[in-house]
């Protein structure tokens, strides 16, 4: 008879994971494309400083995360994830012609705070549904392979902007055109391709989207998952500042989008490798490797000065987030009850996203008053303090989860 250890090599990654990946990989091909010049557009052309950037940045990332309270409590009771998800990502795919439009901040502003709306609506939908699909041997691979498919579309995306920015002369506005064919091809993946067969039941009654007294349901490593990732996203300021860093560098507008292509390349190729590495040992080993990697990141992009150490400071922050976004997402599936996922996933992303807007506002404060330097050090010494939370967290192997 086979060992147990045979089972997970032949579970195959159910078909709606591989089709969410997809949809993910389209939409993010729109959005840093968009988002890798967006930074220098708003800072140059529009006139706003490092410390409005970050502001902006961090409450809209914060949005996302917040929003992913509602629409994960709302798709626990609806026991439907895919209307969801056509509202999220419909919502993002119309915003797309705002940013080449936008004559003033304002305008530029709320196209972006919208576009984190819709990502905050299908968020906590779409990590429930794969949830939902996955065997718990192989959870963590598949929340890597849906991060590594959206990655390959965060690499795709600079890319054609770098193609785009060298064909068109830098002119930022009518590169920005090109995003929005692929997110409306996102939504009409949702729309024709995406099989909600085996969906969740749903609860009987609407549950608060704040849970507060339910919690006691779940159990304490729920609590301490909770905490480690929200100061991790104290840590993690926007990607934003990168951008921001590379132009520091001297690099000219068309190549500046080389900065996420390196970033986004480190993070496909290490997310689903680290999920696969999650399910078969203590969680908790590639996570604080993910932290490690964000440390030498913050000292490389704050200490180095040449573009070869930026560059690979890049690649380490990449590599950062491949080690650790799918494998907070497993930890909040292991840790919650079945039935509560989706509201488990939105308390985890209210706390985040608290944090996320005081992270990005700290680092553009830092920015404008001590410099760059100052910015990614503090982010360092942020990081070690979750580093030390991760050892207090009780070991957890995919082995050991509870199938029921």
């Amino acid at each position: 008879m086979p060992s147990d250890t045979t089972v997970p090599m032949r579970l195959r990654i159910p078909r709606t994971v591989w089709t969410l990946g997809l949809i993910s990989l389209f939409m993010d091909l729109s959005s840093e494309l968009i988002h890798a010049l967006l930074p220098i557009f708003m800072v140059t052309t529009l006139g706003l400083s490092v410390t409005a950037l970050g502001l902006i940045e961090g409450i809209a990332e914060a949005t996302a995360l917040i929003v992913k309270v509602f629409s994960g409590a709302i798709s626990d009771w609806m026991g439907r994830r895919k209307g969801l998800l056509l509202l999220g990502y419909g919502l993002a795919a119309l915003t797309k012609p705002l940013f080449p439009l936008a004559g003033e901040p304002a305008t530029a502003i709320a196209a972006r705070l919208l576009d984190r709306v819709g990502k905050g609506i299908r968020g906590a939908p779409r990590d429930a549904m794969v949830a939902d699909v996955a065997q718990p041997e192989i959870r963590g691979a598949c929340f890597g392979l849906r991060q590594s498919m959206d990655t390959v579309g965060a690499v795709l995306g600079p890319l054609l902007a770098i193609g785009l920015m060298y064909a068109f002369a830098e002119r930022i506005r009518t590169v920005m055109w090109f995003a929005v064919a692929p997110a409306f091809i996102a939504v009409a993946l949702i729309v024709f391709v995406l099989d909600e067969t085996n969906r969740a039941a749903g609860t009987r009654a609407f549950r608060s989207p704040l849970p507060w007294r339910a919690l006691r349901e779940f159990p304490g490593r729920y609590g301490l998952v909770v905490a480690i990732g929200a100061i991790f996203t104290l840590a993690r300021f926007s990607e934003a500042f990168l951008v921001v860093r590379a132009q520091q560098t001297g690099l000219s507008l068309t190549w500046i989008p080389a900065v996420m292509v390196v970033m986004s390349a480190a993070y496909t190729a290490s997310a689903y490798p680290a999920g696969k590495l999650s399910d078969v040992m203590d969680r908790r080993v590639p996570l604080m490797m993910g932290l490690v990697a964000l440390i030498g990141a913050d000292l490389l992009l704050g200490l180095g000065q040449s573009l070869a150490t930026l560059m690979l400071g890049v690649a380490l922050w990449g590599l950062h987030m491949g080690f650790t976004q799918g494998i907070f997402a497993a930890m909040v599936a292991d840790s919650a009850p079945a039935a509560r996922r989706g509201a488990a996933f939105g308390v985890f992303n209210l706390a985040s996203g608290v944090c996320m807007i005081a992270g990005s506002a700290l680092a553009g404060w830092l920015w404008d008053r001590a410099g760059s330097t100052a910015t990614f050090l503090a982010g360092a010494a942020l990081t070690v303090v979750a580093l030390a939370l991760c050892w207090l967290a009780p070991p957890r192997h995919a082995q050991d989860i509870d199938k029921a």
